[in-house]
């Protein structure tokens, strides 16, 4: 027996996710002294000290398993006014993502999305076999209407991102409540909010912790603002029945305990979220002025990143290519479906000039 005949059609087709360059490997292929990593939605602020301090003291416990998450479960539900049975928690917000394809599909089921949605759950839905169907962006947003209309006795699973990446745009409270009563009672609506934390302030944006349906699950991370994507570490909010069916599924010691131990800090230190996301606003004012000025559009974000639309494929690779030798790592989204658009996360106040410097050199060319 051949050992490809071992692995199902639908696993062999996949690509494996492809994460962006490292800082280490672009600095020695160039000889750089310094890389402005803007390719995967980083905090540039590092990691709360409180984090870092909680994650330490945890260390002298490596030797005892660990509760599964419950200690976070405990507090997650303290801060949003939940019971603990309306909490999960994983190795972030993909491991949970990861047990709701396992809990809810069965081979007949479909899920269904937008184009270009975020690669990682594109990749967990089809390594389980099912149909992934797909509507188009309408002006880089979601379709909603669109989506809705696509529903049908097959479809399990919506995944919505809000706000999405890798575009950056957002669908409004008026816009999911108009969607929300087209969707059957049996369809999962999975409601991935990683970049929560900086869209919530505005007054359009549908902060799910409104919206507690039964059939809606809510996903959040400590990756992104927190800047504890090392850790991996993320949660989530649903039905107590939804999550009872999850905790069957997911691995039983996960998370680690240095992982819950920086999230409970974190979450407590408000003065490291407050300037994490006082640094993004700036970039994203920064970023945005310097791309307009350029003459490349930009796609208006409520994330950390921003996405530029080149002419053409070919742009796009020069471009990518080009900001690496300047020390500038981007995200090229090919993979994504997007290949003529490059994903740029917010930096540092240096590293968003460094880049904007070299993206003016690199479209001069």
């Amino acid at each position: 027996m051949g050992l490809v005949s071992l692995v199902p059609s639908y696993i062999e087709s996949l690509q494996p996710y492809q994460a962006g360059r490292t800082i280490e490997s672009v600095r020695k292929q160039y000889g750089l002294d310094h890389v402005a990593k803007l390719a995967s939605n980083e905090n540039p602020l590092g990691t709360s000290p409180k984090a870092i301090e909680a994650m330490t003291r945890s260390l002298t416990g490596l030797n005892l398993y660990p509760n599964g998450g419950l200690d976070l479960r405990e507090v997650l539900a303290a801060e949003f006014d939940l019971k603990v049975d309306n909490v999960i928690c994983g190795s972030g917000s993909e491991g949970i993502m990861s047990n709701i394809i396992r809990a809810f599909l069965c081979d007949e089921d479909e899920v269904l999305t937008t184009e270009a949605a975020f690669i990682g759950f594109q990749v967990l839905a089809r390594s389980r076999g099912v149909k992934c169907r797909t509507v188009p962006y309408r002006a880089w947003h979601y379709d909603l209407p669109m989506l809705a209309e696509e529903i049908n006795r097959n479809t399990k699973i919506i995944y919505l991102a809000n706000p999405n990446n890798p575009t950056g745009t957002i669908f409004t409270r008026h816009e999911f409540e108009e969607f929300y009563p087209r969707v059957p009672e049996r369809v999962l609506i999975i409601l991935d909010e990683a970049y929560f934390e900086y869209a919530e302030r505005n007054p359009r944006y549908p902060d799910s912790m409104h919206y507690r349906y039964d059939n809606v699950i809510t996903l959040r991370t400590f990756s992104k603002v927190y800047g504890l994507a090392g850790a991996r570490i993320g949660y989530g909010f649903a039905h107590e029945q939804l999550i009872r069916n999850l905790l069957k599924v997911k691995l039983p010691f996960e998370p680690s305990t240095p992982a819950q131990a920086a999230g409970i800090a974190a979450l407590a230190d408000k003065e490291f979220l407050h300037r994490s996301l006082e640094l993004n606003a700036r970039g994203l004012r920064y970023l945005s002025k310097g791309l307009a000025e350029i003459g490349l559009p930009v796609v208006p974000s409520e994330a950390n990143f921003l996405m530029t639309v080149l002419p053409s494929e070919r742009d796009a690779d020069r471009i990518f290519e080009e900001l690496l030798t300047k020390g500038v790592v981007v995200r090229p989204l090919k993979a994504f479906g997007l290949p003529n658009c490059l994903r740029i996360s917010t930096g540092t106040d240096v590293d968003n000039r460094l880049c904007i410097q070299a993206l003016k050199a690199a479209w001069k060319r």
